[in-house]
């Protein structure tokens, strides 16, 4: 962990290292990579159960890659009623946020009397991607299945690692409550390589969702092009701002709430109170040897948690925006005023007694997030990211003769003779009418 002072005469260039500090995997995957999705696009299925069987030591035929409608149900009986009942509640926190987010489609009659718009229309088909490493996500599963079903997309089909063949009940049960029309028992880069080009039992997806390991991002940066993509997500990442009135063991217990993730996450305090923030790493120090994933979130607080003290809450926001965080907690008396000055976070969590981990499963907002200050130019998962936008012109002869000059002028000086003749023969014809 380090301490900052942003008053200190070095304090630039140790805050450009810590901008700059490589917390993503360094190992060079790209070549095999390229080779298991030319292994699947060639072998379809067979290829498949061979790096399943190499990869995750689980035997496959072709008809045993699809998880069987009554492995769900067997496995969703396993699930006790009160995790149920936290599975519904989330799904239906996630669908009623997404659904108000749904769009409308545009349409208007300019000046010229021509007529435009733009009509929304769901995805096809979307695949979703599920890790199955260091921990089991449910609650990513409902994040991505619960909006792409919002937008009106009518194929999702999943794909979850089954290393050993263990199911794990919990993700089957949220697959079926947010809506996921197919599972498979297949993960990794030869995952991805099916989704994107289909095999003889798994047909090609429109876009891939989720998260996965360094051969999963990867595999997801070969494919965009023919498939849509969401993101390259990073490892997770929380600033958090709070002042000297705030409690110091809640506020390590959050920058710890990240950091358990895996050892790449990162937490940062930023406060105005040099004693306070004292007191919270100390806290941080005192709380890893109580988690079950105490070597994880100690390993990731050594190796890139930070301290950083602030005179003000102005700089305090300038720093944010320099860090573009995937999270950001603003626990001050006035967080409303603060946030107002932030131009660059993935999600904000406003106020003492609003962690970020409420919205990682139950608030309703999306936790599929920016990461790696890749806030500054990107978003959370919504639903837009399960639409596409389609524009439309419909015009008559007066429209055409009000706008089509310019066009043909443009065409010409472009030396596009085509576009040109394409308006002016029409234009002919109506001064000929």
């Amino acid at each position: 962990m380090i301490f900052l002072r942003s008053d200190a005469p070095d304090f630039p260039q140790r805050f450009q290292a810590l901008l700059e500090q490589a917390r993503a995997t360094t190992a060079d995957v790209a070549g095999a990579v390229t080779s298991i999705i030319a292994e699947v696009r060639a072998g379809g299925d067979a290829a498949l159960c061979a790096a399943t069987a190499r990869f995750d030591r689980l035997q496959l035929t072709p008809e045993r890659l699809r998880i069987s409608e009554a492995e769900v149900d067997a496995a969703v009986a396993r699930v006790p009623a009160p995790l149920m009942d936290a599975l519904d509640v989330a799904a239906r926190r996630i669908e009623v946020f997404h659904r108000a987010q749904l769009p409308a489609d545009l349409e208007m009659t300019d000046a010229e009397g021509l007529r435009m718009g733009m009509r929304w229309t769901a995805l096809s088909s979307v695949g979703l991607y599920v890790p199955g490493g260091k921990a089991a996500y449910p609650s990513s599963v409902l994040m991505n299945a619960v909006p792409a079903r919002v937008a009106g997309v009518a194929r999702i089909a999943m794909c979850v690692p089954t290393p050993g063949g263990v199911l794990n009940p919990l993700v089957l049960a949220a697959a079926r409550r947010a809506g996921v029309c197919e599972i498979y028992r297949v993960g990794g880069a030869q995952a991805v390589a099916a989704l994107a080009w289909g095999t003889e039992s798994i047909a090609p997806v429109d876009r891939i969702v989720g998260p996965g390991n360094a051969y999963v991002a990867e595999a997801k940066r070969q494919v965009f092009g023919r498939v849509g993509i969401d993101a390259i997500a990073g490892p997770s990442e929380v600033v958090v701002l709070a002042d000297a009135a705030q409690d110091p063991r809640r506020v390590a217990i959050d920058l710890l709430a990240q950091s358990e993730h895996d050892e790449a996450a990162q937490g940062i305090l930023i406060s105005t109170d040099a004693a306070f923030a004292e007191r919270v790493a100390q806290a941080v120090a005192a709380e890893i040897p109580t988690l079950a994933r105490a070597a994880i979130a100690g390993a990731s607080w050594e190796r890139h948690g930070a301290v950083i003290v602030v005179p003000d809450w102005d700089e305090a926001a300038a720093l944010v925006d320099r860090l573009a965080p995937e999270h950001l907690e603003i626990m001050t008396a006035d967080p409303q005023a603060i946030f107002a000055k932030v131009h660059h976070a993935g999600a904000a969590f406003l106020g003492a007694s609003c962690p970020e981990a409420l919205g990682d499963y139950v608030a309703g907002p999306n936790h599929v997030l920016p990461t790696g200050r890749t806030a500054r130019f990107a978003s959370g998962l919504s639903v837009f990211d399960f639409l596409k936008r389609t524009t439309w012109l419909a015009g008559d002869d007066a429209a055409l003769r009000n706008i089509g000059p310019a066009a043909m002028a443009l065409a010409e000086a472009e030396g596009l003779q085509a576009h040109g003749r394409s308006i002016g023969i029409r234009l002919e014809r109506n001064a000929s009418a």
